[in-house]
Formats: structure tokens, sequence, C-alpha cells
């Protein structure tokens, strides 16, 4: 029995979206043809592989077996292409590099201007969210380079040191803690902060330290982005932890106060993500060269 493989590959979508809607959207095709085309695999095995109540999917046990196999199969696909784009060079190819927020939008872009000026040729795709987003998508081989801030742990990933960096505290100008230099963890009990949303690397490490001293905080938003807790701060809706990176423009303007935190739990290292077994291409080396040369 030989698959069809473009079966196969719509079936490995609505496996991963767990929805079929989903699944047309992100294939552009129609949710027919989404629909025939998991009802021809099934045909094909001979085995339902989705239970369907109501809206909800579910992959059967024969599912979870060829989803399984799917992955596998689309990942040596990958590795494939890489391969071939490597015996290209860096006169042409596309380089994906993904980033945790803080990583992308305060300390990347120079190291893509550096690499674009060296290999114009070369096709830049960046991406950004937080360090499990990031961590996924290069398991899944959607990405060549993967910079993230937070701690990641997983048998098929190796976590690379690159840079160091500390969390402070910010807090509008008028803020009573704004006075003060430094301060310890202790000093925040109670005080309302703004955090990042679950998955994000600093609030991992903040939530980490603040335990460790058995330190409760009181949560009082939650926002998707850096820049948008910058800007809640400063209109005095709470306290928050950055990275040192993110915190000078504000600063030198007068919006914000920074506050260092005496703990060294607030210190962490900036990590480079590689896929264990897997070679990468001439473009990924020579951007891992900028990086290390810092």
């Amino acid at each position: 029995m030989a698959l069809n493989l473009h079966h196969l590959r719509v079936f490995a979508r609505v496996a991963q979206e767990s929805s079929f809607t989903r699944a047309a959207a992100s294939l552009h095709l129609s949710q027919p043809a989404v629909s025939k085309a998991v009802r021809e695999l099934e045909r094909q095995t001979g085995l339902p592989l989705f239970e369907r109540a109501g809206r909800s999917t579910r992959l059967t046990a024969a599912g979870e077996s060829l989803s399984a196999r799917a992955r596998e199969l689309f990942a040596v696909e990958l590795s494939a292409e890489e391969e071939l784009r490597a015996l290209r060079g860096l006169t042409g190819g596309v380089l994906r590099v993904g980033a945790s927020t803080t990583v992308a939008t305060y300390l990347l872009f120079p190291y893509l201007g550096r690499f674009r000026a060296v290999n114009p040729r070369v096709e830049l795709r960046v991406s950004s969210a937080n360090t499990r987003a990031i961590a996924r998508a290069l398991l899944e081989r959607r990405l060549d380079i993967a910079l993230v801030e937070g701690p990641v742990q997983h048998p098929q990933i190796d976590v690379v040191p690159w840079r160091e960096d500390e969390l402070m505290v910010i807090a509008a100008p008028s803020h009573r803690l704004a006075r003060r230099r430094s301060i310890r963890l202790r000093d925040l009990a109670g005080e309302s902060f703004i955090v990042r949303e679950p998955g994000s690397g600093t609030r991992k490490v903040a939530e980490r330290a603040l335990a460790a001293q058995g330190v409760e905080i009181d949560v009082a938003l939650q926002l998707g982005s850096t820049e948008a807790i910058k800007h809640a701060v400063a209109a005095g809706l709470g306290l928050a932890f950055v990275s040192r990176f993110a915190v000078g423009d504000q600063v030198a303007l007068g919006h914000l106060a920074a506050i260092r935190v005496r703990e060294a739990a607030l210190s962490r290292t900036l990590t480079e993500l590689r896929l264990r077994g897997r070679a990468p291409g001439p473009a990924a080396v020579a951007f891992r060269e900028l990086l290390s040369g810092a």
C-alpha cells in the first residue's frame, strides 16, 4: 500500500492543528478539500484516523501512529531540502531565524544587518515569539537559527550559551520605589506587576526568582510584548521585570525608572537552541560565526 503523499500532508496538518478549519486555512485549501483528502487516506488505510464529536477533532490510535510517522517523514524531507540548499552555498537560499521577543526586539537586527551586508543573495526570514514557541518551531525544523531568553529543556535540543543578561524592575517615575537605585526581591512583596504571557522566558525567570525567595506579587495585567509593558508601567499601572537591554530609551527620556535587583537569581544567559543530529547549512554556520564574534 503506497500512501498518497498529498493526502498524508493534509492529514498531518489537521493532526497538528487539531482542526480541519485551521488546517485548511494554513494550507490555502477549502475545508471540503481537506475533508476529502482525509477521507481518501482513511479509505486507503482502511482505518478511522480521527474521532469527530461536534467541533472537537481528536486522533484515533491509528491516527496517532500515522501522525508520528508523518512527522518523521516530513522531517526527512526538510533535511533533504536543507542539504541541497547547503550545496548551493551562500549564493542564494534562505536563512530562517527565530528569536524570543526580547532578543528579537533589542538584539537581533544588528546581526541581521551585518549578515545581509556580507551575504546579500541569501533571503532572510525572521520570526519572533516567546521561548516556548521558538523551541517548538525549531523541533519542527521551521528554523535554522533559534535564539531565546528563557530556559529550555528537551532531549532533542542542545542549549548553547550566547550572551549574558539580567532582569531589572521598571517603575513609573512617581512610584515610591523609583528613587531607589537597587532593591531586594522581598521589597516587591504585594506590589502590582504587569507580566508577559505564559511561555515567556522573562516571565519564567522572574517567577522562579520570586518563588525561591517566597515573595508573592499581585499580577495586575498580562501583556504580549515588552514594549506594551513599558508603556503600561509608564502610565502607572504597575511594576514589571524587563531585560536590561530593553530599558534604555524610556529611562533616558524620563518616562521610566529602572531599579536593579540585588539577587543574582535575576541574571540569566541568553542562548542559541540547536537541534541534535542536524547539520547546519552554510548560511547558518556563517550567522553563528557572527553571533560568536560579539
